[in-house]
């Protein structure tokens, strides 16, 4: 047997013996995204396994922060929506991202800020008082709640009755006012429930 063919039958045994004890893995693109808030401000954190020194991008990062702070001021937003909005950004990155929601209420518990406008929750609320509620559906009677009027937008009002999956909201305020020549009292109204954006926890 010739030199070369020994020495070729020689490295192949050696790869052979080199790639047979060695697991090839892919860097990891599976990120754990933490979502800090207080109803206000926005805190996001990373993490992941970092192989091969891979980090997740900045500016993956600047887009999940700013949006995560638009839709924490966002009415209609729910945590299921927000994780949808965080694994579409990440997904453009080609990245897969578990999210988690973390704030004074606990996990996957989503507050927001409202500011009150108006005088019908006196003495209870003053006008421009902001309050923090929780986002729920989950309401009682005698709880004040932030809900979507039809005409009105978002209101602040106590629920005073429950039936049906409605739910009868009324202004604390029941004096009565006339201001140019015409009667103003707080609005009271039925809403469907799925219209409660939250409940007040801070005010």
């Amino acid at each position: 047997m010739k030199f070369r063919d020994i020495l070729i039958i020689t490295i192949l045994i050696l790869v052979a013996t080199t790639t047979s004890g060695c697991v090839y893995l892919e860097p990891s693109q599976n990120v754990d995204v933490t979502i800090t808030t207080n109803g206000s401000d926005v805190q996001l954190e990373t993490s992941k396994t970092f192989l091969f020194f891979d980090t997740v991008p900045t500016s993956m990062k600047r887009e999940m922060t700013n949006k995560a702070l638009a839709d924490v001021y966002n009415d209609t937003s729910t945590l299921e929506s927000i994780k949808n909005d965080m694994q579409e950004i990440a997904e453009y990155y080609d990245y897969n991202v578990t999210v988690t929601i973390d704030s004074q209420y606990g996990k996957d518990q989503l507050p927001m800020v409202a500011t009150v406008k108006g005088t019908s929750m006196l003495p209870t609320l003053q006008d421009g008082q902001d309050v923090v509620l929780l986002k729920t559906k989950n309401v009682k009677v005698g709880d004040i709640v932030v809900a979507s009027h039809p005409e009105h937008g978002l209101i602040v009002k106590r629920v005073a009755r429950i039936n049906n999956g409605q739910v009868y909201l009324m202004s604390d305020n029941r004096e009565v006012t006339i201001t140019n020549n015409m009667i103003i009292r707080g609005l009271d109204t039925w809403l469907p429930i799925e219209n409660v954006v939250g409940v007040v926890q801070e005010y």
